[in-house]
């Protein structure tokens, strides 16, 4: 009897995945600025939330806004902040992302 090569595996080796956070679609608040909050302000301007400029700034009306719509869809989610939530319930209404 020949022993076999010494602890040599016929299985291949596996990198580990990298691991990236599930949802990569950022959590917006007030303070926050860019595009996503422009697209923010478009999205509840087509609900009739918000009638202010789409300047891309998260100030106070947007965030009441945000808070409307929330609590009118009856969404469970922190007030006045465009979670995953609130964002999959508003993109669908307006037509997607």
């Amino acid at each position: 009897v020949t022993p076999s090569a010494g602890g040599a595996s016929s299985a291949p080796a596996v990198a580990p995945e990298p691991e990236e956070p599930v949802d990569t679609v950022p959590v917006l608040r007030r303070g926050d600025r860019g595009p996503e909050v422009v697209e923010l302000q478009q999205r509840l301007r087509m609900v009739w939330l918000y009638q202010g400029d789409a300047d891309g700034r998260y100030s106070h009306r947007v965030e009441e806004a945000v808070r409307h719509y929330q609590w009118s869809r009856g969404i469970q989610e922190e007030l006045g902040v465009y979670g995953p939530q609130t964002r999959t319930r508003l993109e669908a209404e307006t037509g997607g992302s």
